[in-house]
């Protein structure tokens, strides 16, 4: 007697199923819980995720922006049209506000393969009424259960996509055909060189002796504040070729395009102590 084969799901869809799983946990364990949607590569692919946990329901949570004041002009206008489209309700708020509007769950695109102290993370990362992280203190969280409980004051980093890595992101806005921000993609832009990064120029940067402004052709990896965020010497125009890039690259993202995370092996793991998300 034959045995029928078990229906297998692609790499993709058990990720996307995982993430799933994760944001209806927090929804129903959660009073209340945020998303963080900055507008990049990464908080895009969790748009989508809740789009297909939640719709045709809105969002049990809003969005929120935490705002430095140093981002990329296309990533904003990205970021305040992709809100439209979905009707949802968007926060824009300073790194002290976010404190203050006193969420106990946050959704970050965070994942493992960004940087060691990320590899420690748990998928429910729990952080103490100081918004302190400790790594030695992070519970288990076998066959995919998750436990909230937490204590007033108390507050949870959640992070659906903790298990990909920069190319399963790629492919995945690949395979959704999901629009991202100009930035992503190859294109001239004025930049200056220093401490072996490409940082883009604009109207006001104070430049070091010996520094100039050049055109080169770049593409960001990663989107986050422009005084800290380098640029990538490339001619990848197309999300094809963005996914043979990456899939070719041994740099991680971080290591190749974030400053904050040069100045010691263990910069990551200092901030996220101190309660950097």
């Amino acid at each position: 007697m034959s045995v029928a084969a078990t229906p297998q799901l692609s790499h993709l869809r058990a990720l996307e199923s995982e993430a799933i799983h994760v944001m209806r946990e927090v929804a129903a364990e959660f009073e209340r819980p945020v998303l963080l949607f900055s507008g990049g590569k990464d908080s895009i692919v969790l748009l989508r995720l809740a789009e297909k946990a939640f719709r045709p329901a809105a969002f049990p949570f809003p969005l929120m922006h935490v705002d430095t004041g140093h981002n990329f002009p296309e990533v904003i206008d990205f970021r305040d049209r992709r809100v439209a489209e979905l009707g949802e309700r968007l926060i824009v708020a300073s790194v002290q506000e976010s404190i203050e509007h006193k969420f106990d769950a946050a959704f970050g695109g965070a994942r493992r393969d960004e940087e060691r102290a990320r590899a420690k993370e748990r998928v429910f990362s729990f952080r103490d009424d100081f918004g302190q992280w400790d790594p030695k203190s992070q519970r288990p969280e076998l066959w995919n259960l998750y436990n909230g409980r937490i204590k007033k004051g108390e507050n949870v980093r959640v992070f659906p996509i903790s298990n990909w890595t920069e190319l399963d992101v790629w492919e995945y806005i690949d395979q959704e055909q999901l629009e991202v921000p100009s930035i992503y993609f190859a294109h001239e832009r004025e930049v200056f060189r220093r401490d072996e990064m490409l940082y883009a120029w604009r109207e006001g940067t104070e430049l070091i002796d010996g520094e100039e402004i050049v055109s080169e052709t770049v593409r960001y990896r990663t989107v986050g504040d422009m005084t800290c965020t380098g640029g990538v010497l490339s001619q990848a125009a197309t999300l094809e070729e963005v996914v043979l890039e990456i899939a070719a690259t041994r740099i991680t993202e971080r290591g190749e395009t974030r400053a904050d995370d040069r100045v010691t092996e263990a910069a990551m793991e200092d901030r996220k102590k101190d309660g950097y998300f």
